[in-house]
């Protein structure tokens, strides 16, 4: 046993892990951002994270009200619970931002994502993109004697598991369209 009471091979933990175990800890949010659809208002929301050192995960923007010119902004972004809490606080405070959620703690949402998948390979490795991309039903968009181009939509973890399973069979690039979310239920 060594001085600190640890047995060898029981801790899970780093002795050079010197974080305070009472800190609040990171967790992933995803944030519904109802803004203007005007020029420049995407920029100021971006500054405010870069300005205070905090990063997006994923980001995704469209106009959603054609008549209202609004468009809606969906950020994934890692923090703190104060962290978090801050983040919203501050985009709340700009002019042009109407509605700040956070799907996270409102409740159950819905997270899609989607992806293009640029395979090459030959003969059995072919065959196995194929069967896989079945299997995670992922579309082939595009196909050429030595690639395919798939297209696959779900969440997040699922494009990520589906990467992995492409790796080792040629995949070559990947284009993704970062996180779109909804808040089930009726209430919007």
């Amino acid at each position: 046993m060594s001085a600190l009471k640890i047995k060898k091979g029981t801790s899970r933990h780093s002795a050079y892990d010197l974080r305070d175990p009472h800190a609040e800890a990171p967790e992933t949010h995803t944030l519904a951002v109802l803004v203007d659809n005007e020029a420049g208002v995407l920029a100021r929301v971006i500054g405010l994270f870069s300005g205070r050192g905090y990063n997006i995960d994923s980001l995704t923007v469209a106009e959603v009200d054609h008549t209202g010119h609004t468009s809606r902004i969906t950020i994934v972004t890692t923090g703190t619970p104060s962290i978090i809490e801050q983040i919203k606080a501050q985009l709340g405070r700009i002019v042009p931002v109407h509605e700040v959620h956070d799907l996270t703690v409102e409740g159950r949402s819905v997270e899609r994502e989607l992806a293009l998948f640029k395979v090459a390979g030959e003969g059995d490795k072919r065959v196995e993109a194929l069967r896989l991309a079945d299997i995670f039903r992922a579309n082939v968009v595009d196909s050429t004697l030595g690639s395919f181009v798939f297209e696959i939509t779900g969440t997040p973890e699922k494009v990520d598991a589906f990467a992995d399973l492409m790796r080792p069979l040629g995949l070559v690039e990947v284009a993704r369209t970062g996180v779109a979310a909804l808040s089930r239920g009726a209430q919007g």
